[in-house]
């Protein structure tokens, strides 16, 4: 059947909802023209429409090449200075994703009132205005009934244009509950930076002029941010600077390096604070940026204090008190003992990496401190930067970046009345600041919004139950550790509403589904992307193709259908904010439906890039229309040691090594709670005391099954996919068919790597189904034998496991027999306190393996 728009759609609508699920395991492909070759005369005509791939945090400028509507290649914005103009394999499975029969459709509800993983929710189409008509009158009883705070918006991924309907509407409504997955992103590295030089946010590397660098827990050539620019480079910087990666799985990036240290997970702070012994007690210091002893002499002999007045520091603070603390005894001998890793490896990456100062990187990922007791392993690798003056530097690491000027959205704070000013005063639902959480964002306790204490919140009702719901881009019961008490949680919403572009996990739970966009095809939305090659950028989502399904945009054309009907139920406050604070900076317009109100709103926002009356230093755009086609605007680049001389906007205004900006945020959250910071390092799971909790430091990993180790004898290590689009690629066949790409990997498979070693105690072979099991939870996957784990540790891809999805995603979709295990269903729900991050990496989860 040709492929055109009615036939498209005539053959999605036929799978409903949900497609049947598939008994095959490998479905059958036609990908193939039966024409040999296509005719010069019949050679389609089409044209380059710039856009942006979220496929992961990068968030890279692309161009998709459109053909008599439709869309069938993917490029990097050749425009765009932060990726060199590449794009990586995850755009291009993003084609398979937005024409996939399995998408929703239509607005479905639900017409089971039970729920449960068991129970078929029995949807049923409905309209757009059916829709909205039922959540606004959910609305208005929590605003009748004075429980305004009991509703809720999850976000997931999300644009620029998020401060609407994540920012504004749940303020407006009068609730406190505006929950992110951040903390389930990538938080606790962020912890690291802003504790010694105030940065909250990703850190950005000059690896064209660096030296030397050291991975720790990243793959930044696979799955880490700025993949397209970093892969783009390797060869040179592999020709000129050495490279260490920190792992305990036999990356491609540890592959292409001159050192690869396979980490006992969760021991990468005991490296860190070795390789910060050696620089010390070997003289390696960067002495421009740390200063030196007064008289010159040496004074870092490993287990002696030093008088901190012998020491003059320039840009750092407190280098004598951390050596003290933490550093004196710290030899790379005790570190091998804890991290498995030869004394005489550590002495060598910290020499070659001292003697490459400043040009030198230490690179921090969520992959080593994503972890209980995470946060301090990331301050230490963050100072590692500072030891060696490579913060802030040429060839080191940028925390921060140029301006990019953007409008801020309008304030709304006229539009809450009474009813929503009670609610928005309600204790928030996911716990953070709480004593045992002090999740300290930008020195706030509690500023960090966690993710997954929501459940326990929900099953707890503690500190109250929600009943209203509107969740966007997400899949919590897939993408958090602990899926069951998803389930559980999500079962217990009264009335929930799930905007997705594919039947998730989630959908199954959810009263009613709204289809939404793909990104990359059919929105216009602003992306402001995390800093890339020393260049901070906006890039631009053009609407690419008009899609053969019946959505809406989530961010702001359905807050905007909400407002209308809430409008109609007797509450205008949430439309009047729409009609009288934005307006086309161009016409002065307001909006009068939901299309205008996203374009306007987009226009807002990214006014002072396009309006040559702004002054800004970077790309010189004329008008909207310009903006919109070359799909990026980038500043100059970096100007480096911008923080030098007192700039850093910590506490001292230096560089700090013993953080007196960690030591009043703390003590703002231990006053919170009529406690003492030891009371809170004990309460977040913490092993020193006094001091030590203001200098980066060794915390000993935990582990959940640590207890009985005879019955969970194995490490859990788990690691992302090049071709993951944050577990959303499972639907496609390409993901699957190319997923031995991932080193140790298998296509149209899940499997666990397991040392030989280890696999022959276990009796198991090459392929056997195992089970693996922690005090969480169980899956059933295919063991493969392979020398790229280290012994001890069992290593897993994430992504596979989808019980929902689609046809592709899953084994069977009806049956919900999926296509291999997720790894939440067996990591423990535990977190990386101080920061609030989830510890989503699996060295905190020991494990069983079990031949089946």
């Amino acid at each position: 059947m040709k492929l055109n728009r009615r036939n498209f759609l005539k053959a999605s609508a036929l799978t409903g909802l949900f497609a049947a699920g598939a008994t095959q395991t490998k479905p059958v492909l036609n990908a193939f023209s039966t024409k040999a070759q296509a005719s010069e005369e019949n050679k389609p005509q089409g044209e380059w429409i710039a856009s942006v791939c979220q496929g992961c945090t990068a968030w890279c400028a692309v161009q998709i090449y459109r053909i008599d509507g439709r869309a069938t290649k993917v490029r990097g914005n050749p425009n765009a200075k932060a990726n060199h103009g590449h794009s990586c394999v995850r755009s291009h499975i993003g084609l398979q994703q937005v024409y996939d029969p399995d998408r929703v459709k239509q607005p479905m509800k639900r017409t089971n009132p039970k729920k449960g993983r068991d129970e078929d929710p029995k949807f049923v189409p409905i309209s757009w205005e059916e829709a909205m008509d039922t959540i606004a009158d959910k609305i208005i009883e929590l605003r009748e009934n004075n429980e305004t705070h009991k509703f809720s918006v999850w976000r997931g991924r999300y644009t620029a244009l998020n401060g609407i309907l994540y920012g504004a509407m749940p303020k407006i409504i009068g609730s406190p509950n505006n929950v992110s997955h951040s903390s389930i992103c990538a938080e606790s590295e962020k912890f690291g930076r802003y504790y010694t030089e105030r940065y909250w946010g990703y850190a950005d590397y000059d690896h064209e002029n660096t030296y030397y660098e050291i991975f720790w827990g990243g793959d930044p050539i696979s799955s880490n941010r700025q993949v397209p620019h970093t892969a783009s480079i390797w060869g040179d910087l592999k020709s000129r600077a050495k490279l260490a990666c920190i792992d305990p799985r036999f990356s491609t990036t540890a592959a292409k390096s001159d050192e690869w240290l396979p980490v006992i997970p969760g021991e990468d702070g005991a490296l860190a604070t070795a390789i910060a012994h050696v620089l010390l007690t070997e003289e390696l210091w960067y002495k421009p940026f740390v200063g030196d002893f007064k008289d010159g002499v040496n004074r870092f002999e490993v287990g002696k204090t030093v008088n901190e007045d012998d020491f003059e520091e320039i840009q750092t603070h407190g280098v004598v008190k951390w050596w003290n603390l933490a550093l004196k005894d710290a030899t790379p001998e005790w570190a091998s003992e804890r991290a498995g890793i030869p004394a005489e490896q550590i002495y060598r990456v910290a020499r070659d990496f001292g003697r490459a100062a400043p040009k030198c990187i230490s690179f921090s990922s969520p992959g080593s401190s994503m972890v209980v007791r995470g946060g301090y392993t990331a301050m230490a690798q963050a100072a590692l930067n500072g030891l060696v003056g490579s913060a802030d530097n040429e060839g080191g690491v940028i925390c921060g970046g140029e301006s990019c000027p953007v409008n801020d959205f309008p304030e709304f704070e006229s539009y809450i009345d009474s009813i929503a000013e009670q609610g928005n005063s309600m204790e928030r639902i996911d716990h953070g600041g709480r004593l045992e959480f002090p999740a300290l964002k930008d020195s706030k306790s509690g500023g960090v919004k966690l993710t997954n204490t929501v459940a326990d919140a929900i099953l707890n009702q503690d500190p109250y139950d929600l009943k209203v719901v509107l969740s966007y881009w997400t899949n919590f019961n897939f993408s958090n550790q602990g899926t069951e008490r998803w389930d559980e949680a999500l079962a217990k919403i009264p009335f929930m509403v799930h905007m997705t572009v594919n039947p998730a996990e989630q959908t199954h739970f959810a009263d009613i589904v709204l289809p939404v966009p793909h990104s990359m095809f059919e929105r216009l939305s602003p992306v402001r992307g995390s800093n890339g090659n020393l260049h901070t950028h906006l890039h631009m989502q053009n609407k690419v193709i008009e899609s053969p399904f019946d959505i809406k945009v989530d961010e702001t054309e359905i807050p905007w259908m909400i407002g209308e009907a809430l409008e109609k139920k007797g509450f205008s406050n949430l439309i009047d904010y729409f009609r009288n604070e934005f307006a086309d900076p161009e016409t002065g317009k307001s909006p009068e439906n939901e299309e205008e109100f996203n374009e306007i709103a987009t226009k807002m926002y990214t006014q002072p890039l396009w309006d040559l009356s702004y002054e800004k230093e970077g790309d010189k755009i004329n008008g909207w229309e310009e903006l919109k086609e070359i799909g990026t605007w980038n500043s100059i680049p970096y100007r480096f040691r911008q923080k030098w001389d007192g700039n850093w906007g910590t506490e001292t205004g230096q560089f700090e090594f013993y953080s007196e900006t960690l030591k009043a945020a703390l003590q703002e959250h231990a006053d919170k709670h009529n406690a003492t910071i030891d009371e809170v390092m004990e309460a977040a799971m913490q092993t020193e005391r006094g001091e030590m909790a203001f200098v980066p430091h060794y915390e000993p990993a935990y582990r959940v099954g640590d207890d009985e180790k005879d019955k969970y004898p194995f490490i859990f290590s788990e690691h992302r996919s090049k071709l993951n689009r944050e577990a959303r690629s499972a639907n496609t066949s390409w993901y699957q068919e190319f997923k031995d790409v991932d080193p140790g990997d298998e296509a149209w498979d899940d499997v666990v790597k397991i040392n030989p070693k280890d696999a022959k105690e276990l009796r198991i072979q090459n392929g056997d189904n195992v089970k693996l099991t922690t005090p969480t939870g169980t899956i059933t996957v295919k063991a493969k034998l392979w020398e790229g784990t280290r012994p001890g540790v069992v290593s897993k891809c994430y992504g596979q496991g989808h019980w929902a999805y689609g046809h592709i995603a899953s084994l069977d979709r009806k049956k919900q027999i999926a296509r291999g295990g997720n790894n939440n269903t067996i990591l423990a729900p535990v977190h990386e306190a101080m920061s609030g991050s989830g510890a989503r990496h699996g060295g905190q989860t020991r494990v069983r393996v079990e031949k089946v």
